[in-house]
């Protein structure tokens, strides 16, 4: 697992989008893991802004989404597949075939989540995952608890989880349920970025860096991946 502890907020955008472009120079037709909240958002910015300058193309890329919210149709500005539209995929070249997210609104939601794991499967595998971390460990929504061995499933989102997701929502509708990509499915990508930012995340990360693997803290199962980069850092003061 290594380590990059960055400045500002800035400069976690900028790296975490110049490890993107550099898998996507040595792959162009990468299969890349995305996701959502408010940490990625920079890099997002920066790789709509690179592909704008023609500095790089997202044209043979497959992308996949790590969840999505139960309940929530593609239309409603709460839902990930709205947030990748307004932050990336609706500003880049990714054929909308190649875009792919859960569906939160499936009739039959254990076969959307065998048909998304096939898909990644039938794709190849994911070449690079992004990911973030909760305050409770959690990586995609995989909730404290988790089986190491998951793969894409439903899961209920824990109260921690809806409180500090609840920013995003009318608390009334707030989602208890998601589809995320399981934690054997998140292992399997060929490398993994995972990005944290802000003071609120800093016990998560003093926990993973004790390196103690334990399934009340999700993300501690990346140390058993031999390919993790952690980009982190908190604001300064002022900042924010």
């Amino acid at each position: 697992m290594r380590w990059i502890k960055v400045k500002d907020y800035e400069e976690l955008s900028e790296k975490a989008a110049e490890i993107l472009m550099k898998q996507l120079e040595s792959k162009p037709d990468s299969v890349i893991g995305l996701a959502t909240g408010g940490t990625p958002i920079g890099m997002y910015r920066q790789l709509v802004s690179r592909f704008k300058r023609e500095e790089i193309s997202f044209a043979r890329v497959t992308a996949f989404n790590l969840d999505e919210y139960i309940g929530l149709g593609k239309e409603q500005p709460e839902s990930f597949y709205s947030y990748m539209e307004h932050h990336f995929f609706g500003h880049v070249d990714i054929p909308v075939a190649s875009r792919h997210i859960p569906d939160g609104m499936a009739e039959n939601l254990e076969g959307a989540c065998e048909a998304y794991e096939s898909s990644i499967e039938a794709s190849g595998g994911i070449d690079l995952q992004v990911v973030g971390i909760g305050q409770n460990g959690h990586i995609g929504f995989n909730e404290p608890g988790t089986s190491f061995q998951s793969r894409t499933h439903v899961t209920e989102l824990s109260a921690s989880t809806r409180r500090a997701n609840a920013k995003y929502f009318d608390v009334k509708e707030m989602p208890e349920q998601a589809i995320t990509m399981g934690l054997q499915t998140i292992m399997k990508a060929r490398s993994i970025v995972l990005l944290a930012y802000g003071h609120e995340k800093r016990d998560a990360l003093a926990q993973l860096r004790t390196g103690k693997i334990t399934g009340s803290f999700p993300a501690s199962c990346l140390h058993e991946h031999p390919n993790v980069t952690v980009l982190y850092g908190e604001e300064s003061e002022g900042e924010g």
